[in-house]
């Protein structure tokens, strides 16, 4: 589903954010990326979105190469992601079920079809009784499963989170956390950028980056059942 091969990121002659990254991530994959600050977690995730671009290498999602994505091509690319930043970004002027009708609309889908499948999304993360709210009524925990109700509305096939749990007590980092591995067990592809350590005890793969190098990690797991 996601494939790196001999990635780097160069923003300047003497700062390199990623240096010859390979590594592959299958098809319903639960994944979670780790490292310190300034690792390239970040950047790493921005890439399959391109939101950043290669230096060098080639990376490519659900077999297509994305390195040299035209400008055109790339919303195509993001209708088949849901990206949960660390900036959760909703919109304080509009409330909770706006925020997460709002990909949907800009795509073209009906109204009528798009409130219902944001309603829907907002049940998934436990927050259906929250739609008429505004944004800053809510908290932090509750705004980051807005995000993620908004970064799923769409049935995407991938699932980028960066650090969703950051500055969140344990009930609502909990609470997150279970709302992304629902989607992961929905056979959703999972990708998640996080330092906690309570977490990554518990996880079956961890993809582990220092000073924006691959440390550990690189090979998909097999799936169940396969040979």
């Amino acid at each position: 589903m996601i494939e790196f091969a001999g990635v780097c990121k160069q923003y300047s002659r003497h700062a390199a954010a990623l240096s010859d990254i390979s590594l592959s991530i299958a098809k319903g994959e639960l994944a979670f990326l780790s490292g310190p600050s300034g690792a390239g977690k970040s950047t790493l995730l921005k890439m399959i979105a391109a939101i950043e671009r290669p230096s060098s290498g080639a990376i490519r999602v659900n077999g297509q190469d994305i390195s040299r994505l035209n400008r055109p091509g790339i919303p195509y690319l993001r209708r088949n992601l849901g990206l949960v930043l660390q900036d959760v970004s909703l919109l304080t002027d509009r409330d909770v079920l706006a925020n997460v009708m709002l990909p949907l609309l800009v795509t073209g889908t009906p109204s009528a079809e798009a409130r219902a499948r944001a309603e829907a999304a907002l049940d998934k993360v436990g927050l259906h009784g929250k739609a008429g709210e505004e944004p800053l009524a809510l908290s932090g925990g509750e705004q980051q499963r807005v995000a993620i109700a908004r970064a799923i509305v769409n049935r995407p096939q991938i699932i980028l989170a960066d650090e969703p749990t950051a500055n969140l007590d344990r009930t609502s980092a909990a609470r997150v956390m279970d709302a992304l591995l629902a989607f992961h067990q929905a056979g959703v592809t999972c990708l998640i950028a996080t330092h906690d350590e309570d977490i990554l005890r518990g996880a079956g793969r961890v993809i582990r980056l220092e000073q924006g190098r691959l440390v550990s990690g690189a090979q998909a797991m097999p799936r169940a059942g396969s040979a």
